[in-house]
């Protein structure tokens, strides 16, 4: 039996942020259920597809699980849908930053049976260097990367695009699932640059100072598997685990079915990072 608990906390910009932790029913050891944080990437959200099955399967092995929404990450009130398309276009890096500080700051004053010591943080695509970037700042147990990219300004070698860009504004990006047109406005890239030296990961995993796995499927379409050597050959204490024949979610689809069986890749890129959570 798993506990469940959500929480909507002040986030970037004055907005909020939904979260939601799950963690066994049973009798926490002493110290509280040790805490894993997970960060969604762009286009994605808390309950997209199987991360609440995710979730459940490490809590059900003893952890604290906590997802969140970015505040700016376009979903509307059901938490589902994106119906807040002018938020998702101010969305930025410094504001998904700030969020994720502000869940560390929430679970730490929380009544919640989980380690009030530096949690474990997890970051899928996008939130990857997010999560990367918050464990260089403000410490971690540990840091996962889930098909992560390699830099934040990985979409952004086309100069005519960012000529055009800059000059409209806003440009579109098409979500494949839900067929919307989703808009970014330039801001994002304005951020960017105002930031670059701290927002630049590569050159700060030399100085991670806990343990790092990385896992990336080998079939990923989304993002390449150099993205995935880029951050191992850049961080001394890296470990990289290749799921073969895995896409950019390790095989889970939305909606995903309550109750069903987790894909056998996203079954293997869990053992591998419960092997990996053994070790801390």
């Amino acid at each position: 039996m798993l506990e469940k608990k959500t929480a909507w906390i002040p986030a970037a910009a004055g907005r909020q942020l939904a979260l939601d932790i799950r963690f066994p029913a049973a009798a926490p050891p002493q110290a509280g259920w040790p805490l894993l944080i997970f960060a969604h990437g762009f286009k994605g959200f808390k309950d997209w597809g199987h991360w609440n099955a995710l979730a459940d399967a490490f809590a059900q092995v003893g952890y604290a699980f906590l997802k969140f929404n970015f505040s700016h990450n376009g979903l509307g009130p059901n938490l589902i849908d994106f119906e807040d398309l002018d938020a998702f276009g101010q969305n930025n890096y410094s504001k998904e930053c700030f969020d994720f500080e502000a869940v560390l700051d929430f679970v730490q004053k929380s009544d919640w049976p989980i380690q009030k010591t530096a949690p474990v943080l997890i970051g899928h695509s996008r939130g990857g260097p997010i999560a990367a970037l918050t464990a260089l700042k403000r410490g971690a147990k540990a840091l996962i990367s889930w098909a992560s990219v390699h830099e934040l300004d990985y979409a952004w070698q086309d100069q005519a695009l960012l000529a055009y860009w800059k000059k409209e504004g806003r440009q579109f990006i098409r979500n494949g699932r839900t067929k919307q047109n989703m808009p970014l406005d330039y801001q994002l890239y304005e951020d960017f640059k105002a930031h670059e030296e701290a927002f630049r990961l590569g050159p700060k995993l030399a100085d991670l100072s806990c343990p790092y796995l990385i896992v990336h499927g080998s079939q990923d379409p989304a993002v390449s598997l150099t993205s995935a050597h880029y951050l191992d050959e850049h961080c001394p204490k890296a470990e990289l685990q290749i799921i073969e024949g895995a896409d950019h979610v390790f095989g889970g689809r939305h909606p995903f079915a309550e109750g069903a069986e987790l894909p056998l890749h996203s079954q293997k890129m869990l053992q591998a990072c419960l092997d990996f959570l053994a070790k801390l």
